[in-house]
């Protein structure tokens, strides 16, 4: 399939439905889409999912050629853009088999909490709850036909209190029960929806920060362990569903910058 390239959501509909491609037996390629894939754990986990021979759909704001995999098709778009991301996706699904969605992308603001601004709050609960809500709402007509998979990668901060952290794990706690609830609501449909919640891990997440990970390297979780979850839940038998999954460090420790 040829390379949708970084302008898939400015497609009309007709060139979209050109680029359809059909596997033998005339059933539709099985697709996955993922935010946050231009980096960290969102590039570990494409990665995974183009081994495990998805089409796999990364959206992102910029890509610079981090993966270069037939199976990949950077999507550039801004997930605040309701409008576009919700076109966006409806476009795949119109012309693949879509069976995974990631919500992975997440941004985060660190400190005490009046020394926020309404901007950073709003971005956070904007990117790490609201996107993952309603991209979840366009596609789930979509993933219960298909009897897919909706993962969403929350955080440790969701389960417990957050002095310099209060709104971001707000954010990942609103992300977490959005999870739990909507697995009751839709598991008799064939929807798995699962939760993964890492703990500190070495990726870009923390350049707003006055810390970041340990120099240990058992202080701190790498994005491929992240993708190895992700894995490991796809690959189960058909009527087992892995709900959740918490990923830890052996070490309890963060750096000052």
């Amino acid at each position: 399939m040829e390379k949708l390239g970084n302008r898939l959501h400015k497609f009309s509909d007709e060139q979209f439905m050109q680029r359809k491609t059909l596997q033998k037996g005339g059933t539709m390629d099985e697709a996955a889409i993922i935010t946050g894939a231009s980096s960290g754990i969102g590039l570990k986990i494409s990665q995974t999912l183009c081994r495990l021979g998805y089409e796999v759909f990364g959206i992102g704001r910029t890509f610079n050629g981090e993966l270069e995999d037939a199976h990949f098709h950077p999507v550039v778009c801004d997930l605040l853009d309701t409008d576009t991301l919700c076109d966006t996706a409806k476009k795949i699904a119109r012309t693949h088999r879509v069976t995974v969605l990631i919500n992975n992308a997440g941004t985060a603001y660190y400190g005490l909490h009046e020394e926020l601004n309404a901007k950073k709050i709003k971005q956070m609960v904007r990117t790490n709850l609201e996107a993952p809500m309603i991209l979840t709402c366009c596609l789930l007509r979509t993933l219960k036909h298909n009897k897919g998979f909706v993962i969403n990668i929350s955080s440790v901060t969701a389960n417990g209190s957050n002095p310099h952290g209060c709104a971001y794990g707000a954010t990942k706690a609103g992300l977490s029960s959005f999870s739990h609830s909507l697995f009751d609501e839709a598991r008799k449909y064939g929807v798995k929806v699962v939760t993964i919640s890492p703990d500190m891990t070495k990726t870009n997440l923390y350049r707003n920060a006055d810390f970041k990970e340990g120099e240990e390297a058992g202080s701190y979780l790498l994005p491929e362990e992240i993708a190895e979850a992700v894995e490991y839940v796809l690959t189960r038998r058909d009527g087992l569903v892995v709900s959740d999954i918490t990923l830890k460090p052996q070490l309890h420790r963060i750096m000052r910058k």
